[in-house]
């Protein structure tokens, strides 16, 4: 096998085998694109020409150049084109019958010498290679969509795989200007492995009725940085194909986070399948396009709804990182702030730290001297929650213990006037706990930040079954002035972001855990792959692997989902007091500062 690939036959001219397609000829290979419909062909080659086009009027390559791209593209509806090729890529539909089949036909046809690779993304390589009679030369070659932009190849080995043909094909990865990841056979390999997950919970989140399908995404991206919210992402990859992946995974892993979730298989068989059928989760200008249009269930503005208390002065409790940049937001929106600590020297600290932070936006030039000014001004540093008696808004944000946060609110009951609105920012506790140690539970929702507050758009609104109307509706409505982005979510463990996100962390950490792939190819796949904006280690460093435990552990508690339990090496690491980035060693090590 060792001979260079420079003739590569394409089976299936969909989008993705169109995209491979492309992704070859303008390497330089001879292009061999094999499609039972001829229309297909025509399309391919259309699709072709756009872009090459494109990339003309961009002044990426010269009219000469595109020229030369077309020429090296031919097509074909005949698999016997296929001799010639020294690599063959199968993309079609994905059935183990059809793949099958396909590879059965290509020993017949295909030189002895080459290589053939499945761009499945669901079913086993090593199934499949072994229909063939050359199971050695038989592996995965998995690229992402669209194949132009995504820098992702997972390269898959079963245990029948030469590794001669690895090596062929991981070089050709690199010489196309990819990422290569070398990863075993098991459904979902890296990347759809741990994304899939993810994705399915999403689908059952929604399904409950936990959240509205806009605010599920809005949280993720919001929230999490994604470049895309999880149903949006499903209307995109297809719900059938979601569908048939997760049924894969589910097959051998057994888990019930890879069980499908039953709306993916009523939307499927209702052939409401996402953007190529013009509805899914969303509804579609057009079958193919990606314009979202209004539908019945679409959020539709309220004229009934509650209306708000009016909120002039804020409290917010605690002296940390997210205290002092909650306190920061709301006075920069204009708020008279009463930032309280335990000791008036800890609240002179944090709002020393505000200082320092609209030091930093002055000198970027995203603030005026006057406005840091203005902004420190409305702030007042109290050694006492006794200052909170007069404001409308109290917000705690306390360390993450029920106890410390149940006696805070016994307090704020005692000292905050009648009609004040009383707020937590846990990020995985029971807001309704909090609100229980009140005489006024009425009064009490859950406003969660992200982190860094200043910086970070998302705001979970949690309100509990006693929580009343207007003070959810006031809660929106502030939200909005300090230009946040609210997301309303029942009260239960991890809220929409945390239940969803620290799910797929665990999973990560298993892979780790079980030596299927390396914390390396992981976070390369899921930045490359999923366009994630960190991998999920490095993730799990910044927020801290002992937090990350401890949502865990209320996730797995709350749900009683064996799946939810806290991977093994999670445990391990933080026993042994590596939490991450602030002890200098987590699932990587680094240098003390």
């Amino acid at each position: 096998m060792d001979i260079p690939l420079s003739t590569i036959a394409v089976v299936g001219l969909g989008t993705m085998g169109t995209g491979i397609a492309e992704v070859l000829a303008r390497a330089g290979r001879e292009v061999i694109g094999i499609d039972i419909s001829e229309a297909a062909a025509r399309q391919a080659v259309a699709a072709l020409e756009a872009s090459t086009a494109r990339a003309v009027q961009k002044g990426r390559i010269t009219e000469g150049e595109r020229h030369d791209v077309l020429a090296r593209f031919r097509t074909f509806s005949d698999l016997q084109a296929a001799a010639d090729a020294q690599l063959v890529i199968e993309v079609v539909p994905e059935s183990y019958e059809i793949k099958q089949q396909l590879f059965r036909e290509l020993d017949a046809i295909a030189s002895p010498s080459a290589i053939l690779a499945t761009g499945t993304n669901a079913l086993s390589v090593t199934r499949l290679a072994a229909e063939s009679q050359h199971p050695e030369r038989v592996l995965g070659l998995h690229f992402f969509n669209p194949a132009p932009a995504m820098k992702l190849v997972e390269v898959v080995s079963s245990v029948l795989t030469a590794p001669s043909a690895v090596e062929a094909v991981t070089e050709l990865a690199r010489e196309l200007g990819k990422e290569p990841v070398a990863v075993g056979d098991r459904p979902g390999f890296v990347a759809d492995g741990l994304l899939f997950g993810y994705l399915n919970q999403a689908a059952a989140m929604y399904e409950a009725s936990y959240a509205s399908r806009e605010d599920i995404d809005a949280a993720m991206k919001l929230g999490c940085g994604l470049p895309m919210g999880p149903l949006a992402l499903l209307d995109l990859i297809g719900v059938d194909t979601a569908r048939t992946v997760l049924e894969a995974m589910y097959s051998e892993s057994h888990d019930r986070l890879h069980a499908p979730a039953p709306i993916l298989k009523q939307l499927s068989e209702a052939g409401l399948t996402g953007r190529k059928s013009g509805r899914g989760f969303y509804t579609y200008a057009a079958p193919g396009s990606q314009t979202v249009v209004p539908d019945t269930k679409t959020p539709q503005e309220s004229t009934g709804a509650a209306a708000g208390r009016t909120v002039r002065s804020v409290g917010v409790a605690g002296s940390g990182t997210m205290a002092s940049g909650i306190a920061e937001v709301f006075a920069k929106a204009g708020y008279d702030v009463v930032l309280a600590a335990r000791s008036q020297e800890k609240a002179d600290t944090a709002k020393g730290r505000i200082a320092k932070s609209l030091e930093r936006s002055v000198t970027k030039g995203r603030l005026t001297a006057e406005a840091r000014d203005e902004t420190l001004a409305r702030i007042t540093a109290a050694g006492s929650l006794d200052s909170f008696d007069d404001v409308d808004l109290a917000v705690e944000a306390v360390a993450e213990d029920l106890a410390v946060k149940q006696q805070l609110f016994a307090t704020l009951d005692k000292v905050c006037k009648p009609g004040a609105v009383l707020a937590t920012t846990t990020s995985s506790l029971p807001v309704v706990a909090c609100a229980r140690a009140t005489s006024r539970p009425q009064d009490v929702i859950g406003m969660h930040f992200f982190n860094p507050a200043p910086a970070m758009k998302l705001v979970e609104v949690v309100r509990t079954v006693l929580t009343d109307d207007d003070v959810h509706a006031t809660v929106r409505e502030v939200c909005g002035k300090i230009r946040k982005h609210p997301v309303d979510c029942g009260d239960r463990a991890g809220f929409i972001v945390n239940a969803l996100l620290f799910p797929y962390l665990n999973n990560a950490i298993k892979m780790v855990g079980e030596h299927y792939a390396t914390l390396d190819d992981i976070d390369a796949a899921m930045k490359l792959g999923g366009g994630y904006p960190m991998g999920p280690f490095e993730l799990l460093d910044v927020v801290g692997l002992d937090v990350s435990l401890a949502i865990e552990k209320v996730l797995h508690s709350e749900f009683r989902d064996p799946g939810l339990a806290p991977a093994p090496l999670l445990e391990h690491l933080v026993a042994a007091g590596c939490l991450g980035r602030k002890t200098g060693r987590g699932f990587r090590e680094y240098a003390r500062r």
